[in-house]
């Protein structure tokens, strides 16, 4: 199996919430030849459940507070409704998809994130590793593992992780076993210059060319982790990576 083509894909959390577009995601994936990993997000649909619930939903840099009551939700929502529609859907399109968040099987381990600039992010996870041995020993079986953007401690808790840093921890995971490419899906064709722009559309990012557009502003809120993964990506061996139709080489 050494060698052989691997597809990581992370799919937003507005693809996969729509239903016109999570039903050409589960066409699309079902049709990519070879091993696969889905890792989705679902931030949309646990906002509107929070809301239902009174809970109030506060956001930093992009990034969700998660205390005990956000904690109870995401997992409600990340583990159980959204995951488990895909797996379902995937296996009527004859994928033998299997759901998992990083605690099962302990695939990602992470750490809870200390107090940055004083701000306390509550139950959210950042990665320490995943477990590329034991998600091969899957995709060899035949499965297609379907990953929700939850890990553990290892000490009983559950963690809210950035789905985009768990694909990416995923690929690298898998580098030893597949030739893997990396693809990040979300609405908008690829990386752009402005987001509200179409004519904007930058095909092709490089190493340098991510540093002068980071510098300049061209780049900047939920892209730049994006980016940032995917070039990380491509350090730790990843063969291929992109964003939308971007291409990012180093």
């Amino acid at each position: 199996m050494m060698g052989e083509g691997l597809t990581v894909l992370k799919v937003g959390g507005a693809i996969v919430e729509d239903p016109e577009s999570l039903r050409q995601l589960i066409s699309d994936f079902a049709a990519i030849q070879g091993p696969k990993v889905l890792v989705h997000g679902g931030g949309r649909s646990a906002t509107q459940l929070a809301t239902r619930l009174g809970i109030e939903t506060r956001m930093v840099d992009g990034r969700r507070i998660t205390d005990d009551n956000m904690l109870n939700i995401v997992t409600m929502v990340y583990g159980g409704q959204v995951n488990k529609r895909i797996v379902a859907l995937l296996q009527a399109a004859g994928v033998n998809a299997l759901g998992l968040t990083g605690a099962d099987m302990d695939i990602i381990r992470s750490h809870r994130r200390p107090q940055r600039n004083g701000i306390d992010y509550g139950w959210v996870g950042d990665v320490d590793r995943a477990d590329g041995d034991r998600l091969a020993s899957l995709l060899r079986d035949g499965i297609t593992p379907v990953i929700a953007p939850l890990t553990h401690d290892g000490q009983g808790n559950m963690l809210n992780t950035n789905a985009d840093t768990m694909a990416q921890t995923i690929a690298c995971a898998l580098v030893p076993h597949f030739t893997v490419s990396l693809r990040f899906a979300f609405e908008k064709q690829g990386v752009m210059g402005n987001p509200d722009d179409p004519t904007t559309f930058i095909p092709h990012i490089t190493e340098e060319l991510f540093a002068q557009l980071r510098a300049d502003g061209t780049i900047s809120g939920g892209m730049l982790p994006k980016l940032e993964n995917a070039l990380q990506a491509l350090r730790q061996g990843v063969a291929e990576v992109r964003i939308g139709q971007t291409v990012i080489t180093r």
